[in-house]
């Protein structure tokens, strides 16, 4: 049996007629027709028999299809590796990712990436975590890294950094003029807040409260995606807004306070996550091997 032989078989159980089949092989139909008698007078079994005018795959030619298939991407899969060892790793890696400390991340990642492997372009995206999931899902992303907490079912997940919470408050409000640079979460109780739009997010501030002895829920008044907006509003005095450190970024020259919360502390954990169903093309595995190793992991 030779490698030519799994393609015409494929071509035939994919096309159901030896016409087209021939057609999308380009060669003619007595040669398809004789290569596959061929191939099932070696394998001792018909793989095929005519049904309403259209080819179908007998029992034996479904259980072969299977392994048919697997052959034929090992055969390309493994052509493609040989050519990228001459010509070296070349491709484009798609991410997506949130805002926070990610794009940080991610800058270091591709930056150190590139020196090794100059042939490669990237595409980066930028939105909420349950956006970055959902890219990644369809396959609009080989690589994304979102903020805990997700649904891990349908991805692979590594940890790759933790951040405290802070609170940005307004300039001239009264606990951006208490001393110290942090603020018990308790404090924020009394006045309105700006937080992330998630809806898990609601919820584990809330968690966040209750844990810190609250007797009444903190007044949720803005759900805000970007911790720019998030930031703008608070500048104009709007609310207090509650995101992770990176959010710190942003300040100078406004008057807002950023301020650890504490009692209790929280942390911010960033993912970097893959879809458990759509196999990683060459880039994308070797660009998760670079991630891991400058992790340490």
């Amino acid at each position: 049996m030779e490698l030519r032989h799994i393609h015409y078989f494929l071509a035939v159980a994919e096309e159901k007629n030896f016409t087209r089949a021939a057609e999308r092989l380009l060669i003619a139909q007595p040669p398809l027709s004789r290569q596959i008698r061929d191939l099932e007078e070696e394998l001792g079994a018909p793989l095929f028999f005519r049904e309403h005018h259209a080819l179908q795959l007998t029992e034996a030619g479904q259980l072969f299809y299977q392994y048919a298939r697997q052959i034929a991407a090992l055969a390309d899969k493994s052509a493609e590796q040989v050519r990228a060892m001459e010509r070296g790793l070349n491709g484009t890696l798609y991410l997506a990712t949130v805002e926070g400390h990610a794009p940080h991340l991610i800058s270091r990642w591709v930056a150190d990436f590139h020196k090794r492997h100059p042939a490669v372009e990237f595409e980066i995206w930028n939105g909420n975590s349950d956006d970055v999931c959902l890219r990644v899902s369809r396959g609009l992303a080989d690589l994304g890294v979102i903020t805990a907490p997700y649904n891990a079912e349908g991805f692979h997940g590594i940890p790759v950094h933790k951040e405290p919470w802070v609170a940005m408050i307004p300039p001239g409000h009264p606990l951006s003029e208490q001393p110290g640079d942090t603020v018990p979460v308790r404090a924020l109780l009394p006045y309105e807040l700006i937080i992330p739009s998630r809806e898990s997010r609601q919820q584990e501030i809330l968690d966040w409260f209750a844990r810190a002895g609250c007797d009444a829920a903190p007044t949720i008044r803005f759900k805000i995606a970007h911790m720019l907006n998030a930031y703008e509003l608070t500048a104009q005095g709007v609310g207090i807004a509650i995101y992770p450190a990176a959010a710190a970024s942003f300040s100078g020259g406004s008057g807002v306070a950023v301020k650890r919360l504490v009692e209790p502390d929280h942390m911010a954990e960033y993912i970097l996550i893959r879809s458990a169903s759509h196999p990683s093309g060459d880039v994308a595995a070797a660009f998760l091997d670079h991630v891991r190793e400058s992790l340490g992991a």
